[in-house]
């Protein structure tokens, strides 16, 4: 059975844009501890919403981990994984909206804000495709 993730970038650093265009990346430079856990639970085939943080703060498109088990290259200590655009949502989700709905107050983007690979369950996943088809 997959998992569902989050992963966060500052559009101006490495942006959805920039990974359509690269088609696949290597995610990596995770420094903080339960975030690099959850790049270590990731397994090929696994999605994760793509998020802008900074400018923009919203979801906008879908990624799938095309690679698992990596280790940093710059740090071996620390987990990595390759990336692979799958789509854009049909229209971004941002950050207000999520905090605004009443059935993602558990969220992990919400609930420990400043984590860059958060872990997204079903139900969550489910209710933010909804909303970016409203």
């Amino acid at each position: 059975m997959a998992n569902y993730w989050l992963i966060k970038s500052e559009p101006a650093a490495y942006g959805w844009d920039d990974l359509v265009r690269d088609g696949e990346t290597i995610w990596d430079g995770v420094r903080n501890h339960r975030a690099a856990n959850n790049l270590r639970a990731m397994k090929e085939g696994d999605q994760a919403f793509f998020y802008h943080s900074v400018t923009g703060k919203e979801i906008v498109g879908i990624a799938e981990i095309s690679k698992a088990g990596l280790a940093d290259p710059r740090d071996e200590a620390w987990a990595a994984v390759n990336v692979k655009p799958v789509r854009a949502l049909e229209r971004p989700v941002t950050l207000a909206e999520i905090k605004a709905d009443e059935t993602l107050t558990g969220i992990e983007l919400v609930r420990l804000s400043r984590l860059s690979v958060a872990e997204i369950r079903p139900e969550e996943w489910a209710r933010i495709l909804e909303m970016a088809k409203s």
